[in-house]
């Protein structure tokens, strides 16, 4: 198994005050980068590779400073302005080289046990869902009915049927075969000119598909937070660092 990790991006929403990638944020003595490698290693994960683009050198070095440099590769996305698809898109030959591969987002601080997770779940595409959550227009919804996800987006449909929804983290696991059609999809946004749409709609399209083909583990309780706005940077120090492991 390997795993991807998408860095790309700028991190606007920070502020003016934030500067350099929102994967080099540090809580506690480590970045976000470090504290994922450090994960993903720990779970015997057999390469890393990090789509980097704003500042792309801090990203590299930190690979470089925290001894990762022979497990991890980076590559660069030249247009990390656009949509995250691109980043994706980017990243398809990890997709498209044989085995499962874990897909995720880097700005999230979080307890290693949900890459765990991940990795031991029954299901060979795997969501990571926490039904306790802040219902509005920012979270990312999986939305259940049934045994399957019926719905993977921030909006939702007036007249969707399901029976529970939850926030998912932006962690995903994909088995050989789905990580090439995703690739593929990826491939398909780009050729139709969708360039700034998020990755997570070439992630639905699949879905739609084959729902039956994913699962997903229900990680409420588990301590993280996703890095999008300055008041995420204090809950991350104020309510979820205290809860990680050293």
């Amino acid at each position: 198994m390997r795993a991807i990790i998408l860095a790309a991006g700028i991190g606007k929403r920070l502020g003016e005050n934030h500067s350099g990638p929102k994967s080099l944020l540090r809580f506690g003595d480590r970045s976000l980068l470090a504290r994922h490698i450090e994960a993903l290693r720990g779970l015997n994960i057999d390469h890393i590779a990090v789509c980097v683009g704003h500042e792309a050198e801090l990203l590299r070095g930190e690979v470089q400073t925290i001894g990762a440099h022979a497990v991890t590769t980076t590559l660069l996305n030249p247009d990390f302005r656009e949509g995250s698809v691109v980043s994706l898109w980017t990243m398809r030959r990890y997709l498209d080289s044989g085995g499962d591969v874990l897909v995720m987002d880097a700005d999230v601080l979080c307890d290693p046990g949900l890459l765990a997770r991940l990795v031991k779940s029954r299901h060979a595409n795997c969501f990571l869902l926490d039904r306790d959550f802040e219902a509005g227009e920012e979270p990312v919804k999986l939305c259940i009915r049934g045994p399957h996800i019926v719905e993977f987006r921030k909006q939702l449909a007036a007249d969707l049927r399901y029976d529970f929804a939850g926030e998912s983290v932006g962690f995903f696991r994909f088995s050989e075969g789905m990580a090439v059609r995703l690739a593929r999809r990826c491939q398909a946004y780009v050729d139709a000119g969708r360039r700034n749409e998020p990755y997570e709609e070439a992630i639905r399209d699949l879905i739609m598909e084959t729902p039956a083909d994913f699962g997903f583990e229900d990680i409420t309780g588990l301590p993280w937070v996703e890095i999008d706005f300055p008041e995420d940077v204090q809950r991350a120090h104020r309510e979820i660092l205290p809860r990680l492991p050293a």
